[in-house]
């Protein structure tokens, strides 16, 4: 039981922080969603869809964090300044980010 429910919370955490996972992984090369939709697999063991991806890619080049250029048969995506600006942010809020989950999950005691 505790397998199936880490499985559960695993899922449930890559799918919440999916847009977070493309802009770290585009600071290393630009990617396709097909290269996109691998590495999460490769790297988290869960299938995300398609539209599910191609979705959050949409999103983060109307805001500007994200440029798509044709290549030879697909969309390659790349980070923009605004892009490089914001994971870096959001690198540097780890400790925040690790503090805020161990104040939900440990039990506090009074």
């Amino acid at each position: 039981m505790e397998t199936t429910v880490v499985k559960k919370i695993h899922g449930r955490i890559v799918k919440s922080f999916l847009d977070i996972l493309i802009l770290a992984e585009l600071r290393n090369s630009p990617m396709s969603g097909y290269d996109i939709i691998s590495f999460i697999h490769e790297k988290f063991h869960l299938l995300v869809s398609a539209g599910t991806v191609y979705s959050i890619l949409y999103s983060l080049e109307r805001n500007g964090l994200i440029e798509g250029k044709w290549g030879e048969r697909k969309r390659v995506y790349a980070l923009t300044g605004k892009g490089r600006e914001t994971i870096e942010l959001i690198s540097k809020a780890y400790g925040k980010i690790q503090s805020l989950m161990s104040t939900i999950l440990v039990r506090q005691t009074i």
